[in-house]
């Protein structure tokens, strides 16, 4: 959870850092939807829905009150053109991964990014569904609290969807003799680099600007290495919201993964 910014006794979300505030919404919009999900009330298929709506909810009106003047892009609201025009362009994506949090499962996230002059200069990345006992709580992953990354694995391990693993990604784990660790959605995959449970995120299955801003900030922050599959820089406040590939990785590991990415592509 944020360190609330406080003014006496009484919380001051006005006295928020932008960081402060992405990591706030992030663990509450978390909570909200932990509370959907324990409602008991919808089925598997639409508790996705239902609780992409309500978080998004949640999100806009939060950020239109603190942050009015800035640009706003959510997956869950219409887009208009009116933030091309802005300089700082908030990125947020209410469920990341709707699908493991419909089956009850811990890997998925909230993304609370900004992007500046198209860069992923902050963000949080909650993992409400972490606690093994079920009852949720999880962790926030911030931009603005750097720890220690912890040990690389031996060989290293390379997160991959559990459903559709990437060709490229499958790949280039042969070639450096990885262990693929399936997984969920894209926040928990970059956010298990930081827990120490993976070393490589690859992807290149086709994705969109709110499933790797966030991470992507918090990833920079960190001293991950984070860039297209090209190597080229991570960019977004674009016209075209697509953003279909991906490497977040230990910066050991960028140079060679890079390497072997041209060849293939060759």
């Amino acid at each position: 959870m944020s360190g609330a910014a406080l003014s006496g006794d009484a919380f001051d979300p006005a006295a928020l850092t932008d960081a402060e505030l992405a990591a706030h919404l992030a663990h509450h919009a978390g909570r909200i939807l932990l509370a959907v999900r324990e409602a008991g009330v919808f089925a598997e298929k639409s508790l996705g829905k239902a609780g992409d709506q309500t978080a998004n909810q949640f999100l806009v009106h939060a950020l239109r009150e603190l942050r009015p003047d800035d640009g706003l892009l959510s997956e869950e609201s219409k887009d208009t053109p009116a933030r091309l025009a802005k300089r700082r362009v908030w990125i947020v994506d209410p469920v990341d991964g709707t699908r493991e949090y419909g089956e009850g499962r811990p890997d998925w996230a909230v993304h609370v990014g900004l992007a500046i002059d198209g860069v992923p200069v902050l963000g949080a990345v909650a993992l409400p569904g972490l606690n093994a006992d079920g009852t949720g709580g999880g962790a926030v992953l911030r931009s603005d609290r750097v720890a220690p990354l912890p040990p690389a694995g031996t060989p290293p391990r390379m997160v991959v969807s559990r459903t559709r693993p990437a060709a490229e990604a499958l790949a280039v784990a042969g070639k450096l003799g990885a262990k693929l660790v399936p997984m969920g959605s894209a926040g928990a995959k970059a956010m298990a680099i930081l827990r120490g449970e993976a070393d490589i995120y690859l992807h290149s299955g086709g994705q969109y600007e709110w499933d790797s801003c966030a991470p992507a900030a918090v990833a920079l922050a960190h001293g991950l290495h984070a860039s297209r599959i090209d190597g080229s820089p991570l960019v977004y406040n674009q016209r075209d919201v697509s953003m279909p590939d991906l490497l977040i990785c230990r910066k050991e590991h960028a140079g060679p993964i890079l390497d072997l990415l041209a060849e293939i592509a060759a």
